[in-house]
Formats: C-alpha cells, sequence, structure tokens
C-alpha cells in the first residue's frame, strides 16, 4: 500500500489528523470533506484538499501531501497545483499546506522560493519521527505516528488509542484505521498476528472494512468466479502478483475448495504456505 493511500484514508476518515500535525486549531465535526482534485488543463494533481463544509465559510481550505521519497522539486510541483487550483475553482478563502514527511531526512525539496511561505505560517512542515515520544497529541497525529514506530512501540499505542475510544463505534472506525497502518508496515502480517498483537476478538476484526471487503463480497457475490477473484485479489493485497502457474493451480480448485482457501489464506505469512496448502489438498503444480 502507498502512503499517499494510507494518509488519504486518513485525511478521509479523520480531517482532524491535518490540523493536529500542523498544530493549527481543530474546528469541530464535521466542518471538512477531504477531495481529491485535478487541476483542469495541466498534469497536476492534488490527492488531499479539505475543503469545508458550505455552511462554514469562515474555515480556510487546507491542503495535504504525504511525501515519502525524495523529490527535489516537491514544493515547486505540490505549489504549482495549489496555485492553480486556487485560480482555477476561484477560492476567495484563506488556506494552509500540510506536508507529512517521515523524516527530516525525506524533505529534499527546494524551499528558497517559497520561504515566505514556510515563515508566515501557511506551509506547515510534520516529521512524524518528531512526534514520537510526545504526549501532547491529538488522536489523529497519534494514528499517524504509528507509521513510523516499530513494532513493539507501534502494538502498545495501537492497543492505547483502542482503549481510549470514545464509543464502540469509534472502536470499529480505529481498528479498520489500524489495521490498514499495519497492513502497509508489516504486509506479511496475518490475520490472527495482527489479532493477537491488537488483543482482539475475532468479533471486532470481522466488522473492519478490509474483513468485510473480502468475505462478506464474497457471500454476496455466491458465485464461483467472483470467490476466485477475491482470492485471487487477497493474494494480490499480501504478496504481489501470484504468477501464472499459482493462478492455474488455484483456478483448477473446485467450489468448496476455494472457500476452505479463502478461510485460510489470511493467516499465511508468505506465498509458501499458499504452495504447501495447495500440495496438501492434491492441486498439481
Amino acid at each position: 500500500m502507498h502512503t499517499d493511500s494510507l494518509f488519504y484514508r486518513l485525511f478521509q476518515e479523520r480531517p482532524a489528523t491535518a490540523f493536529e500535525l500542523a498544530g493549527l486549531a481543530v474546528p469541530p465535526d464535521p466542518a471538512y470533506r477531504m477531495h481529491a482534485e485535478e487541476v483542469k488543463q495541466t498534469a497536476f494533481r492534488l490527492d488531499g484538499v479539505l475543503l469545508p463544509e458550505s455552511d462554514r465559510p469562515d474555515l480556510p481550505v487546507v491542503f495535504t501531501e504525504a511525501q515519502f521519497f525524495a523529490d527535489h522539486w516537491f514544493y515547486a510541483r505540490w505549489l504549482a497545483s495549489i496555485f492553480l487550483f486556487l485560480y482555477r475553482q476561484r477560492i476567495t478563502a484563506p488556506w494552509h499546506a500540510v506536508a507529512v514527511f517521515p523524516d527530516r531526512a525525506a524533505d529534499t525539496g527546494e524551499t528558497r522560493p517559497y520561504e515566505v511561505l514556510l515563515h508566515g505560517g501557511v506551509m506547515h512542515r510534520v516529521y512524524l519521527t518528531d512526534l514520537v515520544g510526545r504526549s501532547d497529541l491529538g488522536p489523529g497525529a497519534r494514528l499517524a505516528r504509528l507509521v513510523v514506530l516499530d513494532q513493539p512501540a507501534l502494538a502498545v499505542e495501537a492497543r492505547t488509542l483502542l482503549d481510549e475510544a470514545p464509543s464502540p463505534l469509534h472502536r470499529v472506525s480505529l481498528i479498520d484505521l489500524i489495521e490498514t497502518i499495519l497492513v502497509y508496515k508489516l504486509p506479511k502480517l496475518s490475520r490472527m498476528e495482527i489479532q493477537a498483537m491488537l488483543h482482539l476478538p475475532v468479533t471486532d476484526l470481522k466488522q473492519t472494512r478490509f474483513y468485510q471487503e473480502v468475505f462478506q463480497e464474497g457471500e454476496e457475490t455466491g458465485a464461483r468466479r467472483g470467490e476466485l477473484t477475491l482470492i485471487l485479489r487477497l493474494l494480490q493485497r499480501r504478496f504481489g502478483p501470484p504468477g501464472v502457474v499459482r493462478q492455474q493451480r488455484i483456478e483448477g480448485l473446485s467450489t468448496a475448495d476455494l472457500a476452505a482457501l479463502g478461510d485460510a489464506l489470511l493467516d499465511f505469512g508468505s506465498v509458501a504456505d499458499l504452495d504447501q496448502w495447495l500440495d496438501g489438498h492434491g492441486i498439481g503444480g
């Protein structure tokens, strides 16, 4: 999973995260809605634009960007996109730009032409490693910080966030976001390992978006082809493309075996576990 998608999810479901990371006053919910905006007649794209709801014209537009790889022209490209968006959309409200980096070493963009924005309180740079050890962060910023924590610290902080959830509905939302971060950070973790790490009963895990996308969708389609499509999608997500030979072996499974593989697949730690399972069910290579 790319960090762009991960942070899009965080900002989409918890817009307050952008304000917490930038040290800005957090508006009450629901004040913002996340958008991905194409700037017309250019090759520029803004992955994260937090636009105030129509009844809140007093609030600023907030542009967000997660930048996890070195790019000398990052600021030039991003700010050009922002100014084109402001012009083409005829924005008259104030605005802020929040760039999130894993650490200071990843911030390699040329900044000299944009010093006035950096020092004028408009553009905010956030380095997630600088947040480690801080106790004054909001829940959104703490979620974002999970991306740079090592596995033991991540597990402790994730469980603490879940314990602090103000309601069962918030807890399910948190589990879903934390699972997304775990899949990004530790893609080889099985469902059982995630469950154990977070000290979750299986009933909690079954409520997450990932679990429901994989299994509920399969129940709704009911057809063998739907089951096969879901299994191949899950394989792609966990281990990358399965390869021609493995895909042919999977396509040769009976409907019952496909269902059994769907149940077993989330517990596999590598493609070797898949091969062993196929061998054990007499599926030739």
